[in-house]
């Protein structure tokens, strides 16, 4: 039988090492919810309240700071996904339609794509130039000239 004291210790222990594992991971909040458990089945074991009662408090502990960490933790470990603005930039396109941005026409084609185009310096770029996408603006490009 485990004594008072040594359930005090179980418990410090427990909660230690899940502490150890949650900053060993580094991938954010996945041991953390069993060092809470940890801990509040510790102030259970001070409490004196029976072993078995320690371990209900640790396992309900332990579920209730998941489900109330859970979406904080989603929110920590999402990963950032590339969107067409990041892809694009610094890509070179074919100019299929002259740029001519104060007449509002230019068209590019890049990977294999038809986009609206416009200069970024304002001047005109000619039909079948290589330019350089260096902004992407909603569903047009902004392109310089190489």
């Amino acid at each position: 039988m485990v004594t008072g004291t040594m359930q005090i210790v179980l418990w410090a222990v427990a909660f230690v090492f899940f502490v150890v594992i949650e900053i060993a991971n580094g991938a954010g909040l996945f041991s953390i919810w069993f060092a809470l458990g940890s801990l509040l089945s510790m102030l259970c074991a001070i409490a004196k309240l029976p072993f078995l009662a320690q371990f209900v408090v640790f396992v309900a502990g332990s579920i209730f700071f998941l489900i109330i960490s859970r979406p904080l933790s989603k929110k920590i470990n999402r990963q950032a996904v590339p969107t067409n603005y990041e892809l694009d930039v610094g890509k070179t396109a074919t100019v299929i339609e002259d740029i001519d941005n104060s007449a509002n026409t230019g068209r590019v084609k890049l990977d294999g794509t038809d986009w609206a185009a416009r200069s970024v310096d304002g001047r005109p770029i000619e039909n079948g130039s290589i330019v350089t996408v260096v902004e992407v603006s909603g569903a047009k490009l902004i392109v310089s000239q190489n």
